[in-house]
């Protein structure tokens, strides 16, 4: 826990000084709580298919896992900081684009969201798009944080999507791609939760720096 007086500490950015707000340390909380929840979900899934995948309710549930995980990855899209707006705007309407092709999938489909998607792999490029949204946030995480886990993720969920979309990888190769996905989504999650909140939130002074450039180019 971060005391009281950690809130109204003064930090020296690139542009200036600024100061990190209780709204701040709540989309932060937020952000984290979204991933969370995206990660359990895939985690969850990923039990489903390589231990119960010859169980009718196991592939069934996978809809409802899909609908959890894509409203976390919204809710972290939506608070998440990233100085460049263009790349934030450009990883949202990935996940929108996902999302309403998942739904038009589980609306006309009689097979649950994941067998369809597994058995129609070209059906990648409109859900597909939801898990590009994901790997942008693990590049994001990889770059600033330098962390392990992410760097693992930002090439592991392209590859076997791709991989699935050309056919090119063995089952076995799938369902072991799947697993470390799970895996080590599972433990940045858990990281995340527990990581010291000013970083996630970054040097607000660029923001600000940013912001002001625009309304310039916008003004002129």
């Amino acid at each position: 826990m971060e005391s009281q007086s950690d809130q109204l500490v003064v930090y020296q950015g690139q542009f200036g000084e600024f100061t990190i707000t209780q709204d701040d340390r709540r989309e932060v909380i937020i952000y984290r709580s979204g991933l969370c929840l995206a990660a359990l979900s895939v985690a969850i899934a990923t039990i489903l298919v390589l231990i119960m995948v010859e169980q009718p309710w196991g592939l069934k549930l996978l809809t409802p896992l899909f609908a959890l995980f894509s409203v976390g990855l919204g809710i972290s899209l939506a608070t998440i900081h990233i100085y460049l707006r263009p790349l934030h705007r450009l990883l949202q309407v990935f996940w929108l684009i996902g999302t309403i092709s998942a739904l038009i999938i589980a609306w006309q489909s009689s097979d649950p969201l994941g067998l369809f998607v597994y058995d129609h792999p070209l059906s990648l490029f409109g859900v597909g798009f939801t898990f590009a949204a994901l790997t942008g946030i693990y590049f994001k995480e990889a770059f600033c944080f330098n962390r392990l886990e992410t760097k693992f993720l930002t090439l592991v969920v392209p590859s076997l999507l791709l991989g699935h979309l050309t056919g090119i990888l063995p089952v076995i190769v799938e369902q072991v791609l799947l697993a470390i996905w799970g895996i080590l989504f599972l433990i940045f999650g858990l990281r995340k939760a527990i990581q010291a909140i000013p970083p996630d939130i970054g040097d607000k002074s660029v923001f600000t720096y940013l912001e002001q450039q625009r309304s310039v180019s916008v003004s002129s």
